[in-house]
């Protein structure tokens, strides 16, 4: 059955505080006039459902290990007229959620809750505050892990007691239909709690930063119906045992209703919990700076002209005619360089050696072209990232690599340069 065509979005739920607050029409505690009186409620010992009471435990336990996290940067309005002395500067502010991991008080939540202007870095000012605390006092970075949009902060100032970790559970052994509480700060509204159920474990869809033109990475996550709105971002997803199963992150909300910020259509989306246990100890040791994706070694040999220079792009851009005058496989990414010592080259991936020029583009020839990772389609490197992402030292990605016309299968041991850290300034 066709659809009405109504458009979806993909909606980051972090929170500016330009956000307006709807309110109902009908005023709280009115009731039309010759309505029957409301039935007395039930004061039986046994009224109260486990499943009710089993959420006001974990509530209660756990609630005190989220974390309301405030950001400050100042941004020109005009910034081609500050160049000539002229324009103005706003502040611009944004809030979200996070929680703490340990007793230490590393405080885990989304790069997007703490990124600065254009996600570049994080921003000027960040503040957190937490259940009984009355003010707000600074945060510093700890990592930035814009690929996994993953960031672990820390606040010096906070009292040691007002430090409650979060225990982590496990995303691996999810089961659709299992309980899922969300937990967080929608529309500013500090420390508010949410329910529903695991509605997908493994949906598939883009996070982070750092791909081409900005685009995340595709990555597994959780779908859950609990609601969850900007300002819930970094906020954490708990089973019925009060372990955090997931990271709070992105909505798909329709297109276009309201005009304003994304709201929830009871699909969110939470990032596993498992990536970001094995992405801790590396943001741990960032020393404030960024944490990237693990890599082979490789660059991209075909890339297209655009408005930012040479974008690396897979073959599927190529046209047929084109591919097969060159010998080329249908999709795929073209090995352009291979960095010595690197995993790719202890492997045996070749570069290619022989450059030719196209109309509005380059691609190098004579290597290998990597068509599959783990099995999964590879047309970018986006996408030999995203079979990489969840790996650790020691793991091994096996890729379906064309060279001429002989199609072999070659296994890559991920190393530690696999895993670069980018320190701060």
């Amino acid at each position: 059955m066709k659809g009405k065509g109504v458009g979806v979005l993909l909606v980051l739920v972090g929170l500016g505080l330009g956000a307006t607050l709807l309110r109902d029409q009908v005023p709280l505690g009115s009731a039309q006039q010759g309505t029957a009186p409301a039935a007395a409620p039930l004061n039986e010992p046994g009224a109260r459902l486990q499943n009710e009471q089993n959420t006001i435990d974990v509530v209660g336990r756990f609630e005190p290990g989220l974390v309301f996290i405030s950001t400050e940067e100042v941004v020109p309005q005009d910034p081609f007229a500050m160049m000539f002395g002229g324009g103005q500067e706003e502040v611009q502010r944004g809030v979200g959620s996070g929680f703490f991991v340990n007793d230490a008080g590393d405080i885990l939540t989304n790069y997007h809750v703490v990124a600065g202007e254009g996600s570049d870095g994080a921003a000027a000012k960040i503040t957190v505050r937490v259940m009984g605390q009355e003010g707000s006092v600074p945060a510093q970075v700890v990592g930035l892990a814009p690929q996994y949009d993953l960031a672990l902060i820390r606040a010096p100032g906070l009292k040691k007691n007002l430090i409650r970790p979060i225990p982590l559970g496990s995303s691996a052994s999810l089961k659709v239909g299992q309980k899922a509480i969300a937990m967080g700060a929608p529309f500013g509204l500090d420390f508010s709690v949410t329910e529903g159920i695991v509605s997908s474990t493994a949906r598939q869809i883009p996070i982070g930063f750092g791909g081409a033109n900005g685009q995340g990475i595709t990555q597994k996550a959780i779908q859950t119906d609990a609601a969850i709105n900007p300002g819930n971002s970094g906020g954490p997803l708990l089973d019925s045992g009060g372990r955090v199963i997931g990271i709070n992150t992105q909505i798909y909300s329709p297109a276009g209703q309201g005009g304003g910020v994304g709201q929830s259509a009871g699909v969110g989306f939470a990032i596993p919990i498992d990536t970001a246990r094995n992405l801790l100890p590396r943001l741990q040791a960032a020393q404030g700076g960024e944490v990237n994706a693990p890599g082979i070694g490789i660059r991209g040999g075909l890339a297209v002209q655009s408005r930012q220079g040479l974008l690396p792009v897979g073959l599927s851009v190529l046209s047929s005619a084109g591919k097969r005058q060159l010998g080329l496989p249908d999709q795929g990414l073209v090995v352009g360089q291979v960095e010595p010592g690197s995993p790719a080259a202890r492997a045996g991936l070749r570069a290619g050696t022989r450059q030719q020029e196209f109309r509005g583009g380059v691609i190098l020839l004579g290597g290998d072209v990597i068509t599959r990772a783990d099995g999964e389609p590879v047309d970018a490197l986006e996408d030999l990232q995203a079979a990489l992402i969840d790996k650790k030292e020691g793991d091994t990605v096996t890729l379906t690599v064309v060279r001429g016309e002989a199609t072999r299968e070659v296994k890559v041991t991920l190393d530690a340069s696999s895993f670069t850290v980018r320190t701060g300034q």
